[in-house]
C-alpha cells in the first residue's frame, strides 16, 4: 500500500501516532476489564464448556448439558480452565478473547499487505470495539467463536504464502475446538489442495475420536447434540438465532418453507463462492472473499447462527478495504452493518430476544452484497493489479509460492499471484 496517495487510503496507511495506540489499549482494556467484573468463568458461553469439563472430571457426560454443542475434543481443551482459580479465569478469558480478535485483525492486515503500524490498523480495532455491537458481545460471552476469528485469517495468510497444508492444520485445529469453520474446507476443494483438505478434516477427527474414548458417552455428539442441532427444538436458543431458517418462522413463515429458502440461499452462496474462486484471478481478495462467502452461506442455514459469528467474516473483509475492487468499498457492505451499531436502540426491537431480527438483516444483506460482488468479480475475470486471467487464475494460484505480507506483493510476471 502506497503512503503517497492523496486520497483517504494514502492517509490511512501512514504510520499511526502513539496517541492512537493509547486509545486502542484503553478501549480493548476497558472491554476486557468490564467483562472480568460482571461475569464468572469468563462469560456465559465459556462457562458452558467449563461446566462440561468439570462434569467429565466428575464422571458424567459433557453432553448431559444440551447447550454443549462442541466436539469431544473441546472437552479436553477446556480442562486447563477447570484447574485455574475462578478469579484468575475471569480475567484470562476476556483477555484471551480480545487477543484472538486482535490476532485475527493482524493476520487480515498481513494477508492484504497493510502495515501493522498504520492508522488503518489502529482504527480497524477502535471502530469495531466501539461501534460494532457483536465485538463487545463476543468478549462478554467468552464464546469460542473467537478462536475461529483468529484461525480463518491466519489460515488464509498461510495459504496466500503457498503453505496450504499448514493452513489446513490451523483450520482443522479451530474446528476441533468449535466446528464453525468446517465450510471453509470447500476452499481447499476449489483450489484442488486435497492434502490440505485431508489435514483440515483429519485434525478434528483424530482429536475428537481420541477424546471420545475417555468420555463416558463416546458417541454423545452424534446421538444427542447432532439431532438437537438438526431439530432446533430449544425455544430459548431459537430466540437469538439469526439465520432465515430460525427467523422466518417467527414472523409466520412455515418451517418447511423457511428451511427451503435457507437451503436455496446457502446453495446460491456456495455457487457464488465457487465463481469467485474459479474466475477471480490471483491476490488476497480472492482468498478472503471466497472464504467469507462460504462462511456466510453456512450462516444462512445453520442452527445456531448468532450475531458474533459475523466477527469471523467482517474483519477479514474489512482488512481488504484499501484494495481496489474490494467488497468493503461498496456502500451496501457498510449499510449491512448499520443494524449492529452499538448504543442504538431500534423501535420494536428493544427486547434482547428480538435482536435476532436485526442480526438477520445484517447477515442477509451482507451475504447478498458479497454474492453480487463475487458474480461481478467473476465476470471481470481477475483482481485489480493481477495479470492472471480467467483461464490461468487457478493454475497461477496453485503454482504460486510467494506472499504479500508486510506490504510486499510479487508481480504476476514473476509467477507469483500472491
Amino acid at each position: 500500500m502506497s503512503e503517497h496517495k492523496s486520497d483517504i487510503s494514502g492517509w490511512l496507511v501512514r504510520r499511526a501516532t502513539w496517541h492512537l495506540w493509547v486509545v486502542v489499549v484503553a478501549v480493548l482494556g476497558a472491554l476486557a476489564g468490564r467483562t472480568a467484573r460482571v461475569t464468572s468463568d469468563g462469560g456465559m458461553d465459556n462457562a458452558i464448556v467449563v461446566r462440561a469439563a468439570r462434569g467429565w472430571l466428575a464422571g458424567s457426560s459433557p453432553y448431559d448439558d444440551p447447550h454443549f454443542l462442541y466436539l469431544p475434543s473441546a472437552v479436553l481443551a477446556a480442562v486447563p480452565q477447570v484447574l485455574v482459580p475462578p478469579g484468575v479465569l475471569g480475567v484470562l478469558v476476556p483477555v484471551g478473547v480480545v487477543g484472538c480478535l486482535v490476532g485475527g485483525w493482524v493476520c487480515a492486515l498481513r494477508l492484504h499487505g497493510v502495515a501493522l503500524r498504520s492508522r488503518f490498523a489502529a482504527l480497524g480495532l477502535i471502530g469495531p470495539a466501539v461501534g460494532f455491537a457483536p465485538f463487545a458481545h463476543l468478549v462478554l460471552l467468552g464464546n469460542w467463536t473467537a478462536t475461529a476469528a483468529l484461525a480463518l485469517p491466519l489460515g488464509l495468510l498461510l495459504a496466500g504464502r503457498g503453505r496450504w497444508v499448514a493452513a489446513g492444520a490451523v483450520l482443522g485445529a479451530a474446528v476441533a475446538l468449535k466446528p464453525l469453520l468446517a465450510p471453509v474446507g470447500l476452499l481447499f476443494v476449489f483450489a484442488g489442495r486435497w492434502r490440505a483438505a485431508g489435514v483440515m478434516a483429519g485434525v478434528p477427527v483424530v482429536a475428537s475420536v481420541g477424546a471420545a474414548l475417555v468420555l463416558p458417552d463416546p458417541a454423545g455428539f452424534l446421538t444427542r447434540t447432532l439431532p438437537f442441532l438438526l431439530r432446533g427444538d430449544d425455544g430459548f436458543v431459537r430466540l437469538y438465532e439469526a439465520s432465515p431458517v430460525a427467523v422466518l418462522p417467527r414472523v409466520g413463515v412455515p418451517v418447511a418453507v423457511a428451511g427451503g429458502i435457507g437451503m436455496v440461499a446457502a446453495a446460491a452462496g456456495v455457487g457464488c463462492a465457487y465463481l469467485r474462486w474459479r474466475r477471480g484471478g490471483g491476490g488476497p481478495l480472492r482468498l478472503s472473499e471466497t472464504a467469507a462467502m462460504l462462511m456466510l452461506s453456512a450462516f444462512l442455514v445453520s442452527r445456531p447462527s448468532y450475531d458474533h459469528y459475523l466477527l469471523v467474516v467482517v474483519p477479514l473483509l474489512l482488512g481488504g478495504a484499501l484494495e481496489a475492487g474490494s467488497v468493503a468499498r461498496e456502500p451496501w457492505f457498510w449499510l449491512a452493518l448499520v443494524p449492529q451499531l452499538a448504543g442504538v436502540t431500534w423501535p420494536y426491537l428493544e427486547a434482547g430476544e428480538r435482536r435476532a431480527f436485526r442480526d438477520a438483516v445484517t447477515l442477509c444483506v451482507l451475504a447478498v452484497t458479497l454474492a453480487a460482488h463475487c458474480r461481478r468479480t467473476a465476470g471481470r475475470g481477475n483482481d485489480v493489479g493481477h495479470s492472471a486471467g480467467p483461464g490461468r487464475g487457478l493454475v497461477a494460484v496453485m503454482s504460486g509460492t510467494g506472499g504479500c505480507a508486510g506490504g510486499r506483493q510479487q508481480g504476476a510476471s514473476q509467477g507469483n499471484p500472491f
